[in-house]
């Protein structure tokens, strides 16, 4: 299966913590390598979690779907990748992870949503930091 094209990718390792009595990494980990690629891009980008916070941004998950492909085990190493629409006031990651032999592992959408100083926004504050990665769907 040809891999899509995604503008951020981090590499990452399943740790002994992740899997369960199988050496299967547990379902709800995947969340946490999804999430942590949206806050390293983020970084990547120019803005911080925490500088977000300071200014009183809040990108809020609204929703994600995840359809598993195969799975990852114990010292497993993959790439998670992601690349960014936007729709209206919804940003939309599209993040896949595949391990370093180009399994698809598992492919996902990430709906958010911005609130500024506690009250929902339009997130043209992020849309401005995020204008260079937007691809098309």
């Amino acid at each position: 299966m040809e891999q899509k094209q995604h503008q951020y990718e981090l590499e990452m390792k399943v740790r002994d913590y992740e899997v369960d009595g199988q050496g299967i990494v547990n379902n709800a980990n995947y969340l946490h390598y999804l999430e942590h690629t949206r806050h390293e891009f983020c970084e990547h980008v120019g803005l911080t979690w925490r500088e977000m916070n300071d200014r009183g941004w809040m990108p809020v998950v609204r929703k994600v779907e995840i359809t598993y492909l195969s799975s990852l085990r114990m010292d497993d190493r993959f790439l998670s990748k992601l690349s960014i629409t936007r729709k209206g006031v919804r940003f939309i990651f599209h993040q896949d992870i595949y391990k370093l032999d180009g399994t698809h592992v598992i492919t996902a959408q990430v709906t958010v949503v911005s609130v500024v100083n506690g009250m929902p926004a339009r997130g043209d504050e992020l849309a401005e930091v995020f204008k260079d990665y937007f691809t098309q769907e």
